[in-house]
């Protein structure tokens, strides 16, 4: 089994190991024993997370422990869980209720990411604050 923990930039990365503790705390108390723990800085809406990748990929982790769906995948967690458990693997959500973000903090993230396609990763996150903030103006 192995707990995956997963921040979205490296400001949270003092985050992970609260993270992790938490899973750990919570996986002791389900009587599991943790034989992996891989912790990551990258956005949930990142397809190319290397060590979430890897994690995946390796036939030996029957089991992913994550804290919620979001720091799993943003989107489409539910193709990830089905596919691993087609393969005999199972995905466990520490706590599988929704974690109340604001739709602007969404809608910033999905703004990033496509800047940083668009632009490249430099000032991607000034240049997404800007829309969301033109945005914001214009609606009002």
């Amino acid at each position: 089994m192995a707990v995956y923990a997963c921040v979205s930039s490296a400001d949270q990365e003092p985050d992970l190991d609260r993270q992790v503790a938490r899973i750990v705390v919570w996986t002791a108390g389900q009587n599991l024993a943790v034989g992996k723990v891989v912790t990551e800085v990258g956005s949930a809406l990142n397809g190319h997370r290397r060590k979430f990748l890897a994690l995946l990929g390796d036939p030996e982790v029957t089991t992913i422990v994550v804290e919620h769906w979001d720091h799993f995948a943003r989107f489409g967690a539910e193709y990830v869980e089905a596919a691993l458990a087609a393969n005999g693997r199972r995905l466990l959500v520490v706590d599988p209720s929704e974690v109340d973000d604001d739709l602007v903090r969404d809608i910033t993230e999905i703004l990033t990411s496509m800047c940083a396609r668009l632009y490249g990763r430099r000032g991607t996150a000034n240049r997404a604050a800007r829309a969301v903030a033109a945005a914001t103006e214009a609606a009002t």
